[in-house]
Parts: structure tokens; sequence; C-alpha cells
């Protein structure tokens, strides 16, 4: 089979394809023949600053081709989507079992990438703000695929107002399509009226902006990878809190939590009030001009290898 890796960190340069074996899946795992894999920009993160290499990890869709010792809720046929820990940007990828979830019958496997992790982490990252009909909520990285989930989320949980915080002006259309009232760029000197609660998937330097966005007794989740740093001083002067969300917590600690939110996102799918952004396709072999986009800040949802 074919597969991306890398041997040395570095820009998305560092990526080639090569031929493989096929893995073989052990207790508790599917073998799942791919047909879409979700780029995300914690591993874009992990090849250009990680201290080694390793596994490039990712969403993928596709149909179980085998099944291991244990395995009671798949089959081989199904058409199934997860979060591969191991070598994702492959042909052919593992999953286990309680990473793993059924793709309704009219949703594509690029959807079902860009749904399921983006839609888990929005879920989380809003149930962990506490959230409160007619609150106002500010979602930074809002053009993204998370971030764009998120929106919907604080649309439909009866935000009176939600602002959209994006890198360019060029992203305002989507974002305002997703539910969004207000735009606001992250150069801002300043971004409006204070807020309830700020959802932020970005960190770094723009957290600084984040922080101050808050209304007093305001709430900030950081769920990014980014990093970053948060001045105290800000946070007493506003009585607001800073909390941290990150999925594989709840996947590890909680799982029947975790099974109960991905429910709850196929649900919301089905309902159409959860609409997922594939921004473009590309081959398995492009895997280096996935990461290039997805650097540049220039994708306006979802970016897709098709093996």
């Amino acid at each position: 089979m074919r597969r991306v890796r890398y041997e040395v960190n570095g820009g998305p340069e560092v990526l080639f394809t090569e031929e493989a074996p096929a893995p073989e899946p052990g207790p508790g795992e599917l073998l799942v023949r791919s047909e879409a894999i979700g780029v995300t920009l914690p591993v874009v993160r992990e090849v250009r600053e990680g201290t080694e290499p390793g596994p490039l990890g990712g969403e993928v869709a596709g149909r179980v081709v085998a099944v291991g010792e244990g395995v009671t809720g798949f089959a081989v046929g199904d058409r199934v989507t997860g979060l591969c820990f191991s070598h994702a940007y492959a042909e052919l990828a593992l999953l286990h079992e309680r990473m793993a979830s059924h793709v309704p019958p009219k949703a594509t496997s690029a959807e079902a990438v860009a749904l399921v992790r983006g839609g888990l982490v929005a879920r989380g990252a809003y149930e962990a703000c506490r959230p409160r009909a007619g609150e106002t909520v500010l979602v930074t990285a809002a053009a993204g695929t998370t971030g764009g989930l998120a929106l919907q989320y604080a649309r439909a949980g009866g935000a009176s107002r939600v602002v959209a915080a994006v890198s360019s002006p060029e992203k305002a259309d989507l974002v305002r399509s997703l539910g969004a009232d207000e735009v606001v760029l992250y150069p801002d000197e300043s971004w409006g009226e204070p807020v309830d609660v700020v959802l932020d998937g970005v960190g770094g330097d723009v957290l600084h902006s984040a922080v101050r966005a808050l209304a007093p007794n305001g709430r900030l989740i950081a769920y990014s990878s980014g990093g970053g740093t948060v001045d105290a001083h800000q946070l007493l002067a506003r009585s607001a809190s800073v909390t941290g969300f990150q999925m594989a917590t709840v996947a590890r600690a909680q799982p029947e939590l975790y099974t109960r939110w991905l429910t709850e996102v196929w649900d919301h799918y089905r309902q159409k009030t959860l609409r997922p952004s594939v921004f473009a396709r590309l081959p398995l072999a492009d895997a280096s001009e996935a990461h290039r986009i997805i650097e540049s800040r220039r994708n306006l949802g979802k970016v897709v290898l098709v093996p």
C-alpha cells in the first residue's frame, strides 16, 4: 500500500510517499480502506515543530476490510470514520473500535472526516464554557473546520450575538453563512463589544486579544494546539477565567460521554443543524500541498487527502 511519511522534522517538503506492508488489525481494531483522510493543524505543527518524526495521525473515513479479535460493533463492508493515531496518511489505516463511528448513508467520506473530530471538539469546547441562552460568543479560527462547527453550536445554543474572528476579509462570507453576526480580523485594534464566551482555536498571540475581548465574568475555552500565555492581570481585571479543553482526555477518561457526544454530532448532521465545510480534496501524493494550505491559513473548512 502507499503511505506518506517523514524522516526529519521540517516544513511540508519533508513529506514523501512510499510503499509499505498493509497493517494487521489487532484486538479491538478495524482495518479501513481509506476514502478520505483529514489533515489537522496539530499534525501539521508536529511535523514542523516536533522533537522527532512519528506516524502521521488524522481522521480517516472508508470501508472496513478486516476486523481484529473481539470487535463486535463493526463488520467487513461497514462505512466508518474515526481518529487514527498511527499511520493515517495511507491507503489502509487502523482504527480502534472505541474511536470509530458508523457513517450514515447520505454522508460522504469527506464530510465524515470534516464532521466527527471537529464536531466533537466544538461540542466539548462549547459544553466546557457552561453556556447560557442569551449570552454572546466569539469564536477564533472561525473559518476552519472546528471553528465553523463551533459557530453553529453557538447559534443553535441560543447565543444572542455570535462573533467570528478570522485571519483575512476573504473568510467573512463563509463565517456569516455559518451563523456569525459579526466578523473581526485578528490584527484589529478592537474586537467590538466584549463577549461572555470566547472559544479559541488559535492560541499564540491571538490569545492576548481573545482575553481582552472578554466581558466581566467572561470565560475563555482554549482548545488550540498553538499554546500561548495568558496575562493573569487581564483575567483579574475582568473576573474572567480560562479553561483548557482536549477531546483526547474525554475519550480516555469518559468514554460514555464521548460516545454520547458522537451520537449527538451525527444527529445534528441528520437534522441539518451542523454543516461541515470541505475546502479541498487532494490526492494522497499531494500531502505536502495539503500541509502548505493549512500553514498558510488559506483553507475555508477541511482539507482532505484522497488515496
